[in-house]
């Protein structure tokens, strides 16, 4: 019987400490036959940590809340605006008198005829630089009014076409009734004002995730050590990768917020939860929901200045904001959560007010010395009767997240959001009463038996068995959606 020696037996010990072909260790002998070293690798055991905090979560924690739910949709009512001012178009019949059709809210929503206009109001129609006063002396059931002037001729400097409407108060005569001047029909007499709200919904969607790893890889024993930003560190490989999956999960449910959109109305959804359009099955699915920039550009504001391309014109923009929050609530704290190109461009503009630091010295930090850390930044100002608190925005600066997309996204490119402070007065439909909410807050279902905040469980064979897959499956599964109120005091920074 012959004994045949094993080809890679290549460590033959020498009587001195020389290298020589027979007692080298050749890691890679059956890649690289030929090539030799002398001492093992010096392995550097730390991972290197290149991109710093990789996650972009916390956003939606600093400006907002979460709040649990039971229900298939969260319904939620907003108050509408107190006083009455209509865009319509008027018709000048001649000097004593003329109508006006209403057309649109003052926020450019259509009307016919809901209307708040009422016989014996005052009101005031301008129009090109001319405002004229009149007193409204016929309101049929449809959306056309009947005007007098006040002034003789009054309605003769006005044109047909489009104007504004505001009822700025009422004027009756001695002993009238609440009755057409004219003594007119029933259907003509002044009627009571309802209060006008809107109401909004929105649906959570699920969201899933898992990591899964072999028994055999989980059982061995890496040699470079890991950590991560969820807390994980060690020798071994998997708890890297669970960690880093759970990361990213977590960055998904705060980014779905973010940028998710409601399916377009023509969708339906299918048995299975697909999406179908126009009888075309386009995959798994469901109706979407309602994020953050979504909100903001249906029912909020949306700028589309320059900052960061010309500082000096960035001021000027700011006024701009300040004017259309004049017009909504006039919130007058604020947060500005902006990209890193916005961020110095607001720094050298606030800078640019200081008539002393055309040099640069006084810039930030005012009356420093030479042991000063000189501050280039600014946390805040003050315009107007508004505050405004900036930070940046994580989001819109990683190359990996909003940062890479908004590279090529050109004018479609978000620049920050401008997101009010504290908390509105609303109606909710669940509980039946006005609540005092934060602007954003997430809902997320939850029950006594289920709750889907950010649910996460472990299946397999791997530790605790509960199946035969030889295999540690992690899953996490996260049910919520964002509840945007008064989403007119918003502005969005394109």
């Amino acid at each position: 019987m012959a004994i045949t020696a094993g080809s890679l037996l290549n460590s033959v010990a020498a009587p001195q400490q020389q290298t020589l072909a027979s007692n080298y260790i050749d890691f890679t002998a059956q890649a690289t036959a030929g090539w030799a070293q002398q001492y093992l690798p010096d392995l550097m055991e730390k991972e290197a940590e290149v991109f710093g905090n990789r996650t972009i979560s916390g956003f939606l924690a600093q400006v907002g809340a979460e709040e649990a739910m039971t229900a298939d949709q969260v319904v939620w009512s907003e108050q509408g605006r107190l006083h009455l001012s209509y865009i319509g178009t008027v018709d000048a019949d001649g000097d004593t008198n003329g109508t006006f059709e209403v057309t649109n809210d003052i926020d450019g929503n259509a009307l016919t005829s809901t209307h708040g206009i009422r016989v014996n109001d005052t009101v005031l129609i301008a129009q090109a630089g001319v405002v004229v006063k009149a007193l409204v002396t016929e309101t049929p059931a449809s959306a056309t009014v009947t005007v007098e002037p006040y002034a003789t001729a009054a309605l003769s400097t006005l044109t047909d076409g489009t104007a504004t409407l505001l009822v700025i108060g009422s004027e009756y005569g001695k002993g009238a009734a609440y009755a057409d001047i004219t003594g007119a029909a029933e259907a003509t007499r002044r009627t009571a004002l309802e209060p006008t709200f809107k109401s909004f919904t929105n649906k959570p969607i699920i969201m899933k995730d898992y990591y899964e790893i072999s028994g055999s890889d989980a059982s061995q024993v890496g040699w470079v050590e890991v950590s991560g930003e969820e807390g994980q560190n060690g020798y071994l490989w998997y708890l890297k990768a669970e960690g880093d999956t759970r990361a990213r999960f977590t960055d998904y449910l705060e980014m779905s917020m973010l940028e998710a959109e409601k399916t377009a109305a023509a969708s339906i959804i299918g048995f299975n939860g697909s999406i179908v359009r126009d009888g075309t099955d386009t995959g798994a699915g469901g109706s979407g929901t309602e994020g953050l920039f979504a909100a903001i550009e249906s029912r909020g504001n949306v700028t589309s200045g320059i900052t960061g391309v010309n500082a000096a014109t960035d001021l000027a923009e700011f006024d701009a904001i300040l004017a259309e929050f004049d017009k909504q609530g006039a919130i007058e704290e604020n947060m500005l959560f902006v990209n890193r190109a916005s961020s110095l461009a607001i720094d050298d503009m606030l800078a640019s007010m200081n008539s002393y630091g055309a040099g640069g010295t006084s810039y930030g930090v005012f009356e420093n010395d030479e042991d000063m850390a000189l501050n280039l930044g600014f946390s805040g100002f003050r315009r107007g009767s508004y505050d405004f608190y900036k930070s940046d925005f994580r989001y819109l600066n990683d190359k990996a997240t909003r940062g890479g997309i908004n590279d090529r996204a050109g004018s479609a490119a978000i620049r920050g959001v401008i997101i009010p402070a504290g908390v509105s007065s609303v109606y909710d439909q669940a509980l039946g009463k006005n609540m005092k909410r934060p602007f954003l807050h997430v809902r997320y279902r939850a029950s006594q038996t289920d709750d889907r905040k950010m649910k996460t469980w472990v299946t397999g064979s791997v530790g605790a068995a509960t199946s035969a897959l030889d295999a540690m499956q992690i899953h996490y599964l996260s049910e919520r959606c964002l509840v945007t109120q008064g989403a007119n005091n918003f502005m969005l920074m394109k």
